[in-house]
Parts: C-alpha cells; structure tokens; sequence
C-alpha cells in the first residue's frame, strides 16, 4: 500500500502535502494546479477550431467571390456568376438583423446541370474555402430509405459535422455539395407504384434536410441505432448545392425546344445553340428527367456549365492557381528537379482529354500516365536535376498506358 507521503502529482511531481487538491486516477494523480493549466490548453484548443470558422469571409460582394473564383476556376461565367450572387445572398439572409417587417428572406440553395468533369465539384470547393466555412460533398448514390442497405439521408451532416470538428454552431453555416444528385430520379414520370429505395424515396428524405428542419445526426455517420447518442442539426442556414450530368437532359431539351416552333416559322430551333443545348435547361426540363416537384421548388437558383472546349482546357493546364502544371512543378522542386514541358506536349494532352471526353479530369489521368515513370525513377537519381518532357516521351508513355484502352462513346 502506497505511503500517503509518497503520493506526488504524476504531471508536475509535487507531493501531496504541496497541493491543495489531488486528485487520484487509475494509475496516477493530478493536482490543483495542472489541472487549471489542462482546462487553458483544451479552451484555447476549442477556441481556435472555433474562431476559424467565425472568422468566415462572408462580407465578400458578389463580384468579389466571383474575382476569386476566377483565379482557380476557368471559363464557366454563368454558373460562377450564379453562384456568387445565390452564396452572398444566402450568407446575408443568415446574418440579417430583425427589423420587425416579417420578411423572410429563403434558401437559395443552387442545382448544377454539366457534363462529367466541366468543374461543379470544382466551383463548390472553391467558393467554402474562400468563405471559409464547413464544407463536405456527399455522393447521393450511396444513400437509400432508412431500412435499407445504403447509407441514411442523416448522414450526409454527420459529414458536415465531422469537417466543422464537430462545432455544431459551425456546422449549421456550412456548404453541402451533393453529387450525382441526378442517380436519384425516379424510373418514371409517374409516381412509383413498387418502392424505389434509391431514387424518389431518398428525393423524399432530402426535402426536410434541404427546406430547415432540426435533424438528429448519428456523429459518426451510418445508420442511426436506438442505443446511439444523436446531435441535433438546425439546417435552416446550411447552402445545399446540388449537381449532376443528367446523362439524356440535352434530348428533353431538344423535344421541348423544337415543339416551341409553331407552323413554318422556325426562327426559334435556328437560333439554338445544338453544342450547349443544356443553357436551356428549365424546372419543367428537371422533372421530366426524374426530380419530384418538391425537391426542384427547394433548389430555386438553377444553372448550367458548359462542355469544356479545346481552349478551355488548354487553360486549365496552365493558369489557375492549382493547375496541374504548377503542381507536377511543385512536386518536382521538392526533389530539387526543374521540371520543362516541350512545345506541343500540352496541346496533345488536351486533344487526347477532348477524345476520351473525360472533362477536365481526364487531363489529371493523361498526366498521370505520361508522368509515371518519372515520378518513380527520378526522386532516386541523385544526379538529376533537371527533367524535360519531350512530344516523343509523351507519346511513347501515353502508348504503352492503360488509359488509351478507354472506349471513346
């Protein structure tokens, strides 16, 4: 049996007659004072995940986001525009002080429509880490009707809630991107008759999360369990951006557009835009591909992004502050290595990214093949300091790669 006069802080090492307090544990003792000194360190821990996000940039003017969004996002200046205008209303109707007019201002949440790889993921990362706010993306495929093997709706804000550090406050201000919402219309125009778990039953469990409701949160994500300790979400003032590629939109468009000409004049289909046809894109066009009514009213603000050009990526390469060129740059200095890219190597790259039509991910997968073996070989050659991809190089790597295996539709 341990002396009382033997007892000593295990943190500090002073005796028990030296404290005032001392607390014993399983296997040690704390005093008076180290627990003063633990109780400062864990609030100014709290403290500072918490002011991070206090400190969001939600003073920004439209035109301010958008001019920050230009720096890593190339062309699409109708859905930056769109955006930058529904976020700062959105942020402005959250801190708007009661003037008793009893005008309620509503959610802009947004609805992207665009092509794989045109940059609605992109958009949306950008514009919470201007804002400096929570953000998660959430891919709408995975989530089914509670009872069902998938994940619960609820999940999407345990995802939320992780990225805020579990900031609640913090987390009821935050951006939600959910992905391939289009994966979840429903099989037909007409209400389901059998259960469709995965399609209009999930657009049913998004509408209360989507129009501001107080939603228990399992904090780790999955299924919600009886036995399991649920954090209450407010998400009246949480942004959902939605976005997806609505494979078949452009030909419910199309059908629309060319039953608008009446009799001879067709002064109207002339004048399309048959390349974009989705910046026709309406409401009715969205339910008619699978989106129940309800769900299209609680995403008002609805906007395109166009088919990446030639010259769009060709820009995407080089220019915004994270192109992959100045990442590869980067990756190489930290080894000490100058890497230099021969004239022509990049235009190949974009006209092989325009035949496999991947967008602009599919610039991330062509680089990758090219710069495989360099990136393997090169960190170990003590006597390289420089690396220079040559037309011939590139061509060569890109030949013996898988990624030209793919089937170009």
């Amino acid at each position: 049996m341990t002396k009382e006069v033997d007892i000593k802080c295990s943190f500090c090492g002073r005796d028990k007659q030296d404290t005032q307090v001392l607390v014993a544990g399983i296997n040690g003792h704390i005093c008076d004072e180290c627990i003063q000194q633990a109780l400062g360190i864990v609030k100014e821990e709290i403290s500072d995940k918490t002011t991070s996000y206090e400190n969001a940039s939600i003073s920004l003017k439209p035109q301010e986001i958008y001019e920050h969004l230009n720096e890593y996002v190339i062309g699409q200046e109708e859905a930056k525009k769109t955006i930058s205008v529904a976020v700062y209303n959105h942020y402005k109707r959250i801190t708007q002080k009661d003037d008793g007019d009893d005008i309620e201002i509503e959610k802009s949440n947004i609805l992207f429509v665009g092509e794989t790889g045109t940059g609605k993921t992109l958009i949306a990362k950008t514009i919470a880490k201007i804002l400096n706010v929570p953000f998660c993306i959430a891919d709408a495929t995975v989530i089914t009707e509670a009872g069902y093997v998938g994940e619960d709706v609820e999940s999407i804000l345990s995802r939320l809630l992780q990225t805020a550090d579990y900031n609640e406050a913090a987390a009821e201000k935050g951006i939600v991107f959910i992905d391939e919402i289009d994966k979840i219309a429903r099989k037909s125009d007409n209400p389901s008759i059998t259960r469709d778990v995965s399609g209009e039953g999930v657009q049913q469990g998004l509408l209360k999360l989507m129009e501001g409701a107080v939603v228990n949160v399992p904090p780790q994500g999955g299924r919600k369990h009886p036995e399991q300790k649920l954090i209450p979400i407010d998400t009246k003032n949480i942004l959902f951006i939605c976005g997806g590629a609505f494979d078949g939109l452009d030909k419910i468009i199309g059908k629309r557009l060319q039953t608008q000409a009446i009799g001879y004049k067709t002064s109207k289909t002339d004048s399309i835009e048959k390349d974009n046809i989705l910046q026709y894109v309406n409401p009715t066009d969205i339910k008619s591909f699978g989106l129940i009514p309800e769900l299209i009213g609680r995403l008002p603000v609805l906007s395109y992004l166009k088919p990446l050009d030639k010259e769009a990526l060709r820009r995407i390469l080089t220019e915004p502050k994270n192109s992959l060129v100045k990442q590869y740059s980067k990756l190489f200095d930290l080894d000490n290595i100058k890497l230099t890219f021969e004239k022509g190597v990049l235009d190949f790259i974009v006209e092989k990214a325009i035949i496999f039509k991947l967008g602009a991910r599919g610039l991330r997968s062509i680089c990758e093949a090219i710069m495989l073996d360099a990136m393997f070989e090169l960190p170990s050659d003590d006597k390289a300091k420089s690396f220079k991809v040559t037309m011939d190089y590139a061509k060569g790597k890109l030949k013996k790669s898988t990624i030209t295996k793919l089937k170009v539709a």
